[in-house]
């Protein structure tokens, strides 16, 4: 049986994927920090072990970068993607039968904040700042050496919406009156955290900050798209092809909770607020504006490409059709087969 290796499976992305693929009847092994994995971090043998003989092998590990971005905090987000992705690149080449495609976690986060245009694979600028940097590491270790019998992609995920991850924060937020559009403004910035990169420099007015988001169910539908095309690898942008922006996001949220108002979140609110419950402003208030270029163009079809759609999914999916049972081992309408099928 095809066998998939799925690193930081405890996360959002990785359980999801853990259980589709089982529910599909396919071998999946895991590699993470808990008793539960089938490899630990730090156990190079075992892990050399699973990834041996893997058909698939996907990587997600990483720390949560939902977090003050204090000295300690950065260097963990550095470390736990890179020390990761170099553990599995030895694992990899070191195989007898090395896995033939290997995906590894990025971020949309790696392009500049963006007012004026979209960033796509082909001519998106890359930022500056501490959290790009993590990004441009993160690859360039990723695609370091030489695996010719491995296809290497790196998905450069946006803001994944589902039933958990941001959503539950931001739905949390409408339900008590809160869920107003987050605005962005001046605030003056300390010498440390300009050296550090993690001051956020005022940008979009408004709320008209770009969002760009990616449902669950397109994720794992794009990671098996991508396994079942050899011919593409390298960098992948895994975000919907309609962004929207933020004023919009929470404006649709509330209209689907059933909420008729929403306070507005200013920066002299947002930044005494997240270092109480520590995390970064940047999260929330950069312009992140992403299309997926590579994946429209090799003819993926978004289950989800519009925002009310994907929120109507996770917020109301009482009203959402169900999908019709297709016959097994006949491909769907993007020519994809059944989960079962598609690694064989």
């Amino acid at each position: 049986m095809t066998r998939v290796v799925i690193a930081g499976a405890s996360g959002f992305i990785g359980r999801h994927l853990v259980a589709r693929y089982r529910a599909a009847g396919i071998d999946v092994r895991t590699i993470g920090r808990g008793t539960s994995a089938d490899a630990s971090w730090g156990d190079p043998e075992a892990i050399a072990d699973i990834v041996d003989g893997c058909d698939v092998l996907v990587n997600l590990a990483g720390r949560n970068v939902n977090c003050r971005y204090t000295p300690s905090n950065r260097a963990e987000i550095i470390s736990s993607r890179i020390e990761t992705t170099a553990a599995l690149r030895a694992a990899v080449a070191s195989a007898a039968a090395p896995p033939r495609v290997w995906f590894n976690s990025s971020t949309a986060t790696i392009y500049r904040h963006a007012e004026d245009h979209p960033m796509t694979e082909r001519d998106g600028e890359l930022g500056s700042g501490f959290s790009v940097e993590v990004a441009k590491a993160w690859e360039a270790e990723f695609f370091a050496g030489a695996l010719p019998s491995t296809r290497r992609v790196a998905l450069r995920i946006a803001i994944v919406l589902g039933d958990g991850s941001a959503m539950r924060p931001l739905a949390r937020l409408a339900r008590f009156g809160l869920g107003g559009p987050q605005l962005d403004g001046r605030w003056p910035a300390t010498r440390a955290r300009r050296a550090a990169g993690t001051q956020h420099e005022f940008g979009a007015r408004g709320g008209r900050q770009r969002f760009s988001w990616v449902h669950i169910d397109d994720v794992t539908g794009i990671i098996d798209f991508l396994a079942a095309r050899p011919d593409l690898d390298g960098v992948v942008n895994v975000s919907a092809p309609n962004p929207s922006d933020n004023r919009t996001l929470m404006r649709t949220i509330r209209r689907l909770l059933g909420v008729p108002f929403g306070m507005p979140a200013w920066r002299w609110m947002l930044e005494p607020g997240t270092a109480v419950i520590r995390t970064e402003t940047e999260l929330v208030l950069k312009s992140r504006w992403v299309v997926p270029e590579r994946l429209l163009e090799a003819g993926y079809e978004f289950e989800y490409p519009d925002l009310e759609g994907a929120l109507c999914s996770i917020l109301r999916p009482e009203t959402v059709p169900a999908t019709a049972d297709r016959t097994p081992a006949q491909p769907d309408r993007r020519g994809r087969l059944p989960m079962g099928e598609r690694f064989r």
